[in-house]
């Protein structure tokens, strides 16, 4: 089942963004009076579709192996490899008819346009739901072998400054841009005393490796429901209820309480809170409970599963912050922006030799789970996971490797700059060398999403 729903959101997330792409270039063709043929999401290879359909000049179709897209413009030398238009004359409907300046900006339109998608994406989003303000002065909550653990970061660690620059939000703390600076320094306070921690020069590499970053704002234990007939309900724990300590010991996130309940399956749990001692109209959080509950001890035999039946409720205290439209706006192109930035940086960082190229670099297989594990957690985080993605294969596409779009506009802006046509025989070798590259690269990628799961 779970290959079920990767296959399908990963087919979902390739069709959204493969149709932005094309339909960017398609749009300007048509704008600039070119012809455009086919206009076909996933590739038919042996000439197998989905779907198909003839509009006026141009046809549409769904191929059957959903990888990719196309969209053939009269005249022009693409993926295709089709040469039969060489031999005629040009026609003022043709691709190669056209000045320079048009053709750029046909090759440009599908890169503009998943930029676009990103960005409507990000503005949505804002718009909608508002930006989440987490105060900086909530404790940190360290996971075990993470990369905040490896870097001396304990729970309970409040975070002051990065990079020497006072912080209010947590939102600020873990900022995408952040990650991806060549210098990453957090400025912490524990225990009254202030520290500097250092982040490692290769934390893109450890993320890609699947380690986690393993740091968050404390969510304190409250519990949301009770599973009727389970360990817990018949101790008489109640929802609503603020774990406080577990066998004498002191916990302060619901991490720590699922981490000691599931190591702990068979034995019994000296489980100590507190609960509401009676209704109250103000929204349940853990400072609420304290200051108007009173304290409970009971004990829980836990599951051979290392369960008590207990589900925890999501209590950072945080605030959502509306935005006017134009507030919208400007904070959905400047995510657009920084996570384009983090993008061309994560890139150069890979080109350069500072990451490891096999754990940064994700094929089909990579995205798939990606896209799978987005969904799981909602709708919204699908979505965000998409505008993401968009801005990938911009800057994948605009890279100057023949076959691709970049390539395809560097050789038009040559016969710009030469004020003449390159020869027909070097474009179609160098298209044949770009498309061997491409083919090479996505059977590595398969084999290294294989071996680095």
């Amino acid at each position: 089942m779970e290959l079920l729903s990767t296959i399908f959101y990963f087919i979902i997330a390739i069709f959204i963004l493969v149709t932005a792409h094309e339909f960017g270039h398609f749009i300007t063709a048509r704008i600039f009076g070119m012809r455009v043929d086919r206009f076909f999401i996933g590739f038919d290879f042996w000439g197998i579709r989905l779907w198909q359909k003839k509009i006026g000049e141009t046809e549409y179709g769904i191929g059957a192996f959903p990888i990719g897209g196309y969209v053939k413009i009269a005249g022009m030398i693409d993926e295709s490899m089709d040469t039969d238009h060489v031999t005629e004359e040009v026609k003022p409907w043709e691709f190669r008819a056209k000045p320079v300046w048009q053709r750029l900006v046909v090759l440009a339109g599908g890169v503009a346009m998943n930029m676009a998608l990103a960005a409507a994406i990000f503005i949505g989003i804002t718009a909608t739901f508002g930006e989440s303000r987490t105060a900086i002065s909530t404790p940190a909550y360290i996971e075990p072998n993470s990369v905040f653990a490896g870097m001396g970061m304990k729970s309970g660690d409040r975070l002051v400054a990065i990079n020497g620059q006072k912080l209010q939000y947590w939102e600020e703390a873990l900022a995408p841009e952040q990650l991806a600076s060549g210098k990453l320094q957090y400025t912490i306070e524990r225990n009254g005393e202030v520290l500097t921690l250092t982040a490692p020069k290769d934390i893109l590499s450890k993320l890609n490796d699947n380690q986690a970053l393993g740091i968050r704002p404390t969510m304190p234990p409250v519990i949301d429901q009770v599973l009727a007939g389970d360990p817990a309900a018949k101790a008489g724990i109640l929802p609503g209820s603020l774990i406080t300590a577990i066998d004498g010991k002191p916990v302060n996130d619901w991490g720590e309480v699922v981490d000691i309940i599931s190591r702990s399956a068979g034995k019994t749990l000296v489980i100590t809170g507190m609960h509401l001692k009676g209704a109250s109209t103000e929204p349940l959080t853990a400072d609420l409970i304290r200051k108007n509950g009173e304290t409970f001890t009971t004990r829980a035999v836990a599951s051979t599963s290392g369960k008590i039946g207990i589900s925890l409720k999501q209590t950072i205290e945080s605030e959502r912050i509306r935005l006017s439209a134009p507030q919208a706006i400007s904070s959905g192109l400047n995510q657009t922006w920084k996570t384009t930035v983090l993008t061309v940086q994560g890139f150069g960082k890979i080109f350069s030799g500072q990451e490891d190229f096999r754990k940064s670099v994700g094929g089909p297989i990579k995205i798939a789970r990606i896209a799978n594990q987005s969904a799981e957690q909602g709708p919204i985080s699908f979505i965000y996971f998409v505008a993401v993605l968009s801005i990938s294969l911009a800057v994948i596409n605009i890279l100057p490797i023949p076959a691709l779009d970049g390539g395809q506009f560097l050789l038009n802006a040559i016969e710009g700059a030469l004020g003449r046509e390159i020869p027909f025989e070097i474009k179609m070798r160098i298209q044949q060398v770009g498309m061997m590259i491409l083919l090479a690269l996505f059977a590595y990628f398969m084999v290294n999403d294989l071996l680095n799961p």
